[in-house]
């Protein structure tokens, strides 16, 4: 695997806002609020980085970048740039939600105790599976 991707971006100005596409990974789009490139930039970046994980993930071919010249008056191109060690370690340490059922008088002794919940059941899987236990803090916007 690669640590960088480059791929070229479609930054297009348009009445309500800036839309932004990739030429050469067909889904992989975002937009803007009008006249905002910083979010712009900022939203291709991350629609590149979560479409190469993808691609990662599942094993999938990584197209080759191409070449890519602005069609029309209101379209520039950007190169996004794609680090894929930080996104790599992002996503397989962010948290995910489960729900899990137990017994109602078991959750009301557990509240009263200030019992956190997410941490218990970590440390009971880590157990489970023979592995160190390590606290791992929830990522904020996950």
């Amino acid at each position: 695997m690669k640590e960088r991707y480059f791929y070229p971006a479609i930054f297009e100005n348009a009445h309500d806002g800036i839309n932004v596409y990739f030429p050469d990974l067909p889904g992989a789009l975002t937009c803007a609020e009008k006249n905002n490139y910083e979010e712009a930039f900022k939203n291709a970046k991350e629609a590149l980085e979560l479409y190469m994980y993808t691609l990662e993930d599942e094993g999938m071919e990584i197209p080759v970048p191409s070449n890519i010249k602005p069609q029309k008056e209101n379209e520039s191109v950007v190169l996004i740039e794609a680090y894929m060690p930080i996104v790599r370690m992002d996503m397989e340490t962010r948290s995910v939600n489960r729900t899990v059922t137990l017994p109602e008088w078991l959750d009301k002794r557990a509240k009263e105790k200030g019992v956190n919940f997410s941490q218990t059941l970590q440390a009971a899987l880590y157990q489970q599976m023979n592995l160190p236990f390590t606290p791992q803090k929830r990522k904020s916007g996950n």
